[in-house]
């Protein structure tokens, strides 16, 4: 059979030579391109295409045509369903344009992000969509300035070429005090992951702004912050949990226990609410929890996480159709002031982990 004579990848070189054409000949029939084959030529080219199994080289046509149809995704946490939901959104957004995408997990590590960038340019991958933990100017200034495309979501980057797609974490920790506020707390603690990334200095702000406004504060104790300066993901990508469960048991451990806490993300109160359950104490009836970002198991933990949602599907389906206009260089400059710089909004969510007080 002709398919065990072939050992390696069969090329369109190989099939000419069993067909007794050329290779200009083969290319033509297997990319379809209407220049007049015989019939009897045709289908012979196509049976042997079918039975040697030949794959098109796709690098071998992207260096002749100089068209790459793949987009790389950079995202600092794979097992977060947060960038899970908004990969989701770049990916179906993607193959419905005709495109595929390269996904690389960061791990919460900016020289690996940086390494991954570099490798997705070397690799002639011509438009990239970053969720930055670096927030590294000089190496992404400098492949810009080479040609790549790119646009930065959930984290904004100080590159004024780069294209943001943000949402407005300070309008969402306002948003979350003023909640539990209006729901009669004033013993409101706040726990958080490191404040080194803008998003979480961002809920920070808004959230003491509106306490502040309401002539409350947050008292020694009730701010319960990481001491890690770098989060990095653990093997299992459960460090946002676990690190909710051990700031939850030092505000627990306080004489004046708070009456509400506010969580960084949904992760994190996950965490809180398994501590909680550790000790007996009961949410909400001891104690109120409030999440932020709406991730789908906030809708199915017990009880139901009352959090802020943040449109992570909608952030990357409108981050990958920036990019792919942005690619697109037909009418480019118009499209890309349509696409312009996006602020999404955060929604309240009101769900059964937070209690009324009288």
């Amino acid at each position: 059979m002709v398919g065990e004579r072939m050992k390696k990848r069969v090329t369109i070189h190989d099939i000419a030579k069993l067909a007794g054409v050329s290779s200009a000949t083969v290319s033509r029939v297997l990319s379809n391109s209407g220049y007049p084959v015989s019939d009897k030529v045709r289908c012979r080219i196509q049976e042997l295409a079918d039975e040697l199994h030949y794959i098109p080289n796709q690098i071998g046509k992207q260096l002749k045509t100089d068209i790459n149809r793949t987009i790389g995704v950079i995202i600092p946490s794979i097992s977060n369903p947060f960038y899970a939901a908004a990969t989701l959104g770049i990916e179906e957004t993607a193959r419905k344009n005709g495109y595929q995408v390269f996904l690389c997990n960061s791990r919460q590590d900016g020289r690996l992000e940086e390494a991954y960038l570099q490798t997705l340019f070397e690799k002639q991958v011509k438009g990239v969509i970053l969720s930055s933990i670096s927030g590294s100017r000089d190496p992404i200034e400098r492949l810009i300035r080479l040609g790549l495309q790119l646009v930065a979501i959930d984290q904004p980057l100080d590159v004024t070429e780069a294209v943001q797609i943000g949402f407005d974490y300070r309008q969402g920790g306002r948003m979350a005090a003023l909640h539990l506020i209006g729901q009669g707390h004033r013993a409101i603690s706040y726990v958080t992951a490191s404040l080194d990334r803008p998003s979480r200095r961002q809920i920070y702000e808004g959230f003491t702004e509106a306490l502040h406004e309401a002539g409350l504060s947050l008292p020694e104790g009730y701010l319960q912050i990481t001491e890690e300066s770098v989060l990095r993901e653990s093997a299992e990508g459960s460090f946002e949990c676990e690190n909710g469960r051990a700031l939850a048991r030092k505000l627990l451990a306080l004489p004046a226990r708070p009456t509400a806490i506010f969580a960084c993300n949904d992760m994190t109160a996950f965490g809180v609410l398994q501590q909680c359950a550790a000790e007996g104490v009961s949410v909400p009836d001891d104690v109120s929890v409030m999440g932020f970002d709406d991730i789908l198991f906030s809708s199915m933990v017990s009880p139901g996480l009352t959090t802020i949602k943040q449109p992570d599907y909608e952030m990357g389906r409108l981050a990958c159709e920036v990019l792919l206009a942005r690619l697109d260089e037909s009418g480019l400059e118009e499209k890309q002031e349509e696409a312009g710089q996006k602020l999404l909004k955060p929604r309240l969510i009101e769900r059964a982990s937070v209690k009324r007080l009288d």
